[in-house]
């Protein structure tokens, strides 16, 4: 069975109101991930997700550009205790 990791990203700067949650959605569920994406009350945007490493780092690399209207400014990253969700969801 594939070693399953899962992670949380911290997005700052121009990331709400730009549709980042639904391409952090689209992201996900194309490299086979579950999780979350919601916003945060800072103006950020705050990810986890679960599922294969390298999948983990094609996510993370996403973040850092973002759609097309957003700016990002800065992705802070952590390991986290792997929960079972079914799918990605924005919250």
């Amino acid at each position: 069975m594939d070693r399953k990791l899962a992670k949380r990203w911290l997005v700052t700067g121009d990331v709400q109101g730009v549709g980042f949650r639904v391409f952090v959605q689209h992201k996900a569920a194309a490299l086979g991930l579950s999780g979350w994406a919601r916003n945060t009350s800072d103006g950020g945007v705050e990810v986890y997700a679960a599922g294969a490493p390298a999948r983990l780092d094609d996510l993370a690399t996403a973040l850092h550009t973002g759609p097309r209207m957003a700016e990002v400014r800065s992705v802070e990253e952590r390991d986290e205790a792997v929960e079972d969700f079914s799918g990605f969801s924005i919250r």
